[in-house]
Formats: structure tokens, sequence, C-alpha cells
């Protein structure tokens, strides 16, 4: 059944093809994967009416589908279609911790940021929610592994968790990479505090100044972009 699944899919995205668009997307997204050129409003219905049509019953298949579809990939829409099985709704009860490490080869091996963060902000923050302890253990070490997109996603985790953030961990996995000299994790220590200010926004500007000569120009220019705003609100 998986097979004919991926399948499906494979065979949508070359009837929805674009190629005037195609080569946009892969400029944009500076890709060595080619695109199809089918654009996020029609993938997303086709791949939920082709999910509809094969329901998965065992998390064994769930996950041979979503790794058989990214890593098989020929066209960077296939993987985007293994993100959002990874992800759907009638699949909750399947992403235990023990999946984990699939989502871990997810973030390592696709490398780029339109991948990472749908994993980070919604598949990892969900995983916390639900095994915090675990959960964060692993995000410490992420924090400071080799890979540099284990460390954004640490970073990034907590997105929109607004109230329910875990003040200790975001710092702890901030702090291994105040110094850090790449744009994508100065970035997230960034926004995870641009995110953290809508709730907290004086927690956000003690630690910037705490931090101030440790911090990246961008990270501090980006936790603080909105306070502005934040404090006319008050």
């Amino acid at each position: 059944m998986t097979s004919a699944l991926i399948q499906d899919i494979r065979s949508a995205l070359a009837d929805n093809a674009n190629p005037d668009k195609a080569e946009g997307m892969r400029a944009y997204m500076k890709s060595e994967m080619p695109y199809r050129g089918v654009q996020t409003p029609v993938r997303r219905k086709l791949f939920r009416a082709i999910f509809k049509s094969y329901p998965i019953s065992e998390q064994s298949d769930w996950r041979d589908a979503v790794l058989d579809l990214w890593r098989e990939a020929e066209y960077r829409e296939e993987r985007y279609a293994a993100l959002e099985l990874a992800g759907a709704k009638q699949y909750a009860e399947f992403r235990t911790f023990d999946t984990l490490p699939m989502f871990e080869e997810m973030v390592v091996t696709g490398a780029w940021w339109d991948f990472v963060d749908e994993i980070a902000t919604h598949r990892l923050r969900e995983l916390l929610e639900r095994y915090p302890k675990g959960m964060s253990r692993r995000m410490r070490s992420w924090s400071r592994d080799r890979d540099m997109w284990k460390r954004r996603s640490s970073i990034i985790c907590q997105i929109n968790r607004k109230d329910e953030t875990d003040l200790d961990l975001l710092f702890d996995c901030i702090e291994p990479n105040l110094s850090h000299g790449d744009f994508f994790v100065r970035k997230a220590i960034g926004w995870a505090l641009r995110d953290l200010a809508w709730v907290d926004l004086d927690t956000v500007e003690a630690y910037v100044q705490d931090h101030h000569d440790q911090l990246s120009p961008l990270s501090r220019r980006e936790a603080l972009k909105n306070a502005e705003k934040i404090r006319a609100a008050l």
C-alpha cells in the first residue's frame, strides 16, 4: 500500500508540473534538487487527497513511507510530501519519542531551512510537549552537535510555545551557540528570542543586555526587532 501511495504522489506531481515556475522555485531555495513547479496550496491539496486514499494503520508502515519518500526523492516536492505525511493529523499517535531518529535524519540530510524549520517548529515541538524530559535532554545535546542544523533545530524547537516556553531549555540551547559564526544559527537565536519577546519582553531585553558582547549583531537585532511595537501595546 505504501508503494502505491508513493507512486500516486509522484504521478500527481508530474501531472501538475509547471516548468516555468520550477526554475524560479529552485533558484529561490538555492536547491540542488530540482522542482516540479507545484506550489504549496496545490501541493497540499494533492497530498491530503492521496493520504486519505491510502490510510496507514501501522506506525512502522507510516515511518517507512515517510523515509522512502524522503530518501528516494528526485524532486524537492517529494520531500515536502514526506514532511506532510510525517505531520499528518491522522497519524499523530504514531509520532512517539522513538520517531526522533527519523526526524533527526531528515534534519541532517535535509540541511536547509525549508526542511529544518518545518521539522523543528512543528514535529520537534510536538515531541517536546509530549516527552519534555527526554526531548529536553536530546535538544541540549543537539545544541552542541557538530551539525549546525541540529543546533538550529534545538534553538527554534520552542517557537510558538508562548507562555509554555521552557526558559531554562531555551537558554541552555542558545548558550553553546552565542559565538557560532553561521548565519542560520545566529538567525535562529534572534528568531527564538523575538518569539519569546511577545510574551516576556523583559526577559528577552535582560538576556540581550547581559549577553550583549557574546551575541552577534544579527541575533541582537532580530531579538529586539518588535520591542517598540510590543511596548506600545502594553
